[in-house]
This record gives structure tokens, C-alpha cells and sequence, in this order.
């Protein structure tokens, strides 16, 4: 057990081969006297960083260095590389065209597959929408960027006057049967609705809107090694699994409890079938599903989802958690987790 100090709210693993057991945590303390808000990067080392929001790496391939992007309460991004012991910022790019506006999430486009450069980075902000960015060689571009009232490209669509929160959302990447790569954005918000863009296409319009929720969406991932599936969370408490092929309707759901705030997939093709999941009010769980094999069976009974461990030692929201990529002992794998007001950060195995 840790004390981060500052309330704790994401956790991230290195997937860089030579820097598994390297994990941030990022924090966040809102300074009562003037309302900012004080904010840090916290591991070992620590960082000063203006309100993290959310922190991902990149994935790269073994012989690029190991890079973390960061989005922050002031609607910026930075871009920090591991440099022998400790995390340098080597870019910062503000999104925002105000301060009052923050970026909330983030997701790279080389998740799935690992290059020796940059992927490219799209981020959600506080006023509903969304801001892709471009690499070129070690830096990023913002490639589109759009504003309520300004662009309209890919806006999530809440009305003028009420402040949308874009929770999470995931860039899903991956090659087609033609070799064609292909760049998929799934959003999700306050607003109750999922929707997917074609990156390739016209932004203006996405190419599917889910309106079938009832509570507002939290968190949603691209499985690592299945191509058309995706996991999203709810405060429903539900996390569904959709095959984005038929986009309306999920392939499979399992209630979890206490608000799905953050779902992520095993990194492990072994444990493909296991998700987890930080329940916000019940604790951190993790959930197998049975018969995800391949892209084919998603066409097929995709098995029923069972919880399979949870974890409550935490005595707060249960926010930030990640799974580590060092090889495991047996069938566990080292787990962090980071709950908010107790500002506590856990490592457990499962």
C-alpha cells in the first residue's frame, strides 16, 4: 500500500520490454483557496503536471524509447519519454482554446500494433468533442480540432448550454483483410450515446450512433488481439461487449456493480478472455468471458461473463487500475489500482 498524497486517479503500466515493472499513477487535488486545481504524475518520481486527467503510453517497438502522452485539467496534452531513471517532457500541445476546458481522455492509434514511431493521438475534451493528432517523426500535430461553435467535426452533439463530459473513449486501429489500415474513434458520454467514426472518411458524420444506453458511458477499450471487439462501461453498472460490425445491439453484458468507471482487456493472448474493471463503489473486479477466441466467434455464443476476483482493500472510489506486461508466475499477473479520496495505491495479483 501507497499514499499518493493527492487524490488518485489513473494507473498505467509500461508496455516497453525492457521497463515493465514502471508504472505511473496520476493525482489531482483541487486548491481550495483560489479553485485550481494541483496536479502530479506520481510514482517514484514525482512530476508536476496540471491536472491529469488520464495518462497512456505508447506502444512501441523495443528499440524506440518508452513514451507516456498525458491529458491534463487545463486542455493540454504532453508527451513524456523514459530517459535512464525518471520521465522527461520532450512536447506539450494545447487543445483547448480555453483553460476552462479540460482533456479528459486519451488513446493512441499503434495500440494494437506496435511501431518504431509515434501513433497517432486522439483525445476527449470537457465541451463534447474530440481532437485527433497527427505523428510526424517524434512530434504530434493536431490534425483536427473542433470546438462547440466553432467545428463541428466529430462533436458528440450536446445541446448549446449543457456541459457534456466525453469520460473515455478509445481509437481502435487495425489491418483489413485488403492490408488496408484502417482507423476506427468510438465515443462515448454523458449523453447516453455511443458513437464511431471512420477516420478515412467524413468526420462530420459519424458512421453509427448507439442511443440504447441508460446511464452515461464511462470507459471503452479495443480488445488487444480481437479485432471487432470492443468493452464499454456505464454508471449502469453494466459492461457490455459490442462487435462493431453491428454496432446497435451488445454481443454480451455482465452487471459488475458500483459504476464501471474503467475497463481494460488482458494484455496476454493467453488471458484474452479477461477484463478488469475498476467498479468505482464496489471495488476493483476481474471478469472472464468464455469463448473469446478469435474474430470469427464473435458471430457465435461468446459464453457468459463471471466475475473471477475482486479486490476491496481500497476504502474509496475505486478510479485508476492496470494490468502489468512482465511475464507471470503461474496464471497471476501484477495488478495496480488507485482509489480517489483515500489517495491510496494498491499492487495485488490476479
Amino acid at each position: 500500500m501507497f499514499d499518493t498524497i493527492y487524490p488518485a486517479d489513473s494507473v498505467e503500466f509500461c508496455s516497453h520490454d525492457t521497463l515493465k515493472d514502471i508504472f505511473v499513477v496520476g493525482t489531482y487535488k483541487l486548491d481550495q483557496d483560489d479553485g485550481d486545481i494541483e496536479q502530479q504524475d506520481s510514482s517514484t518520481q514525482a512530476r508536476p503536471v496540471s491536472g491529469v486527467q488520464d495518462g497512456y503510453r505508447c506502444h512501441m517497438s523495443p528499440s524506440s524509447p518508452a513514451t507516456l502522452g498525458i491529458a491534463d485539467s487545463e486542455g493540454n496534452i504532453t508527451l513524456h519519454q523514459w530517459q535512464e531513471t525518471g520521465l522527461r517532457q520532450i512536447q506539450g500541445i494545447r487543445i483547448a482554446e480555453s483553460s476552462e476546458i479540460l482533456c479528459l481522455s486519451l488513446d493512441w492509434s499503434n495500440r494494437r500494433n506496435p511501431a518504431a514511431q509515434l501513433g497517432s493521438l486522439v483525445v476527449s475534451l470537457s465541451d463534447g468533442s474530440l481532437s485527433i493528432l497527427q505523428a510526424r517523426q517524434w512530434e504530434l500535430v493536431l490534425y483536427q480540432y473542433n470546438l462547440l461553435g466553432m467545428l463541428m467535426i466529430m462533436n458528440h452533439g450536446f445541446l448549446p448550454g449543457i456541459i457534456g463530459t466525453l469520460t473515455w473513449f478509445s481509437l481502435v486501429s487495425f489491418v483489413s483483410l485488403l492490408a488496408n489500415i484502417r482507423f476506427y474513434v468510438h465515443a462515448g458520454g454523458d449523453d447516453l450515446q455511443m458513437k464511431g467514426w471512420d477516420v478515412r472518411e467524413d468526420l462530420t458524420k459519424p458512421i453509427f450512433v448507439n442511443k440504447r444506453f441508460d446511464a452515461g458511458i464511462t470507459s471503452i477499450q479495443s480488445h488487444p488481439y480481437i479485432e471487432n471487439l470492443i468493452a464499454v462501461g456505464s454508471y449502469d453498472n453494466l459492461v457490455r461487449l459490442f462487435d462493431i460490425r453491428k454496432p446497435s445491439i451488445p454481443i454480451n453484458q455482465i452487471d459488475v456493480g458500483g459504476g464501471a468507471w474503467r475497463v481494460k482487456w488482458h494484455p496476454s493472448s493467453t488471458r484474452k478472455n479477461d477484463l478488469l474493471v475498476a467498479c468505482m463503489h464496489d471495488g476493483f473486479k476481474i471478469v472472464s468471458f468464455d469463448h473469446l477466441l478469435s474474430d470469427d466467434s464473435l458471430r457465435a455464443n461468446t459464453g457468459d461473463g463471471k466475475i473471477v476476483k475482486r479486490f476491496d482493500e481500497h476504502e474509496s472510489l475505486a478510479y485508476g487500475v492496470d494490468w502489468s506486461y512482465a511475464t507471470s508466475e503461474g496464471d497471476q499477473t501484477v495488478i495496480a489500482s488507485c482509489s480517489f479520496y483515500d489517495h491510496l495505491l494498491h499492487t495485488w495479483s490476479g
